[in-house]
């Protein structure tokens, strides 16, 4: 308030605002309070929309950037790079809890100790949720085995971890037989704009140790596992063929603090550029990373992928900007 912001206290004054910026993506509710011609930056989470989130979103014209989309001038994914950091350490502590008795676990400590094997832990994807997730699992004496098909990404880790870890493509018998083994498996795919392949089917669950833990990071892209189902934080998991499942999109809230400051950190110098640009449109149009972020603009869907899957019509955002 020192600085000029208006604080309100009300939803439907802080929908009024020329630019919405939030984590989760907006209810139906909220698409109701906004006006014509705002804009709006936040998670888009593919997974959790309908085909209607982006026909309204669309009928108030609406210009919206989302979490998963912007790139900076690196082409790399800042946001999605910042909370999967985020995702992979939560991912290996919140396994943790579930294997623990208080959460009605199997009783087992994450990890090792002096006479005893470690916990064995298989993470699917070397990303950065991988990579994140195996430098905890490793921090707390764990046995780790991280399958890949892409192995720029396998050979990229273990450089990055500075240390020989078990490393595997995706081969379906070789992932069988790690899953039967496992004490917890971490999903950690990331494919960027899509949907991630389920590579996990239902009969390999049903091969796996009574009361071991899956972590589906992925499920924001659709997940990995055939048996995963979106759950929430007020009820996080459920138990499918004797194994734990958890599937909760957005695992970076569980720590709010931290992603926010994460997001603030990457979020404010666009925002002041926007600023400095004289507006949403003339931002986009001069920089190409924020237009690779935009998938609604001037009533049209912007991002090919989500017009693939939601089946909705497409409109190239730089024929857009042409005629503007």
């Amino acid at each position: 308030s020192d600085n000029g912001a208006q604080i309100v206290f009300s939803k439907d004054e802080v929908f009024k605002a020329n630019l919405i910026l939030k984590i989760e993506p907006p209810t139906r509710k909220e698409i109701e309070l906004m006006h014509k011609g705002q804009t709006l930056i936040s998670a888009v989470q593919m997974s959790t929309q309908t085909v209607d989130f982006f026909k309204e979103l669309n009928k108030k014209n609406i210009s919206s950037l989302g979490f998963e989309f912007i790139r900076d001038k690196q082409e790399k994914l800042p946001i999605v790079r910042s909370m999967s950091e985020i995702a992979g350490n939560s991912s290996l502590l919140i396994a943790s809890e579930y294997l623990s008795n208080m959460k009605n676990g199997k009783g087992l400590m994450l990890g090792g100790i002096s006479g005893l094997l470690p916990t064995s832990v298989v993470i699917v994807g070397a990303g950065t949720v991988g990579e994140y997730a195996c430098r905890t699992a490793l921090g707390l004496g764990a046995s780790v085995i991280v399958f890949d098909n892409s192995f720029s990404k396998l050979r990229r880790l273990q450089n990055n971890i500075n240390q020989r870890i078990s490393t595997s493509s995706l081969q379906p018998k070789a992932l069988a037989k790690a899953l039967k083994r496992a004490d917890v498996v971490i999903s950690a795919q990331q494919v960027g704009n899509g949907k991630v392949p389920c590579v996990v089917s239902e009969e390999m669950v049903i091969d796996m140790k009574s009361g071991a833990v899956v972590i589906d990071v992925s499920i924001d892209q659709g997940g990995s596992f055939e048996t995963s189902e979106l759950t929430t934080h007020k009820s996080p998991t459920y138990i499918k063929h004797d194994v734990i499942h958890y599937c909760v999109p957005n695992i970076p809230s569980r720590v709010s603090r931290t992603a926010s400051i994460a997001i603030s950190n990457i979020l404010t110098p666009i925002l002041l550029v926007i600023a400095e640009e004289g507006g949403v449109s003339n931002t986009i149009k001069r920089h190409e990373s924020l237009r690779n972020g935009t998938y609604t603009f001037n009533g049209f869907l912007t991002n090919e992928n989500l017009s693939k899957n939601f089946n909705l019509p497409f409109k190239d955002l730089d024929l857009i900007m042409s005629t503007i």
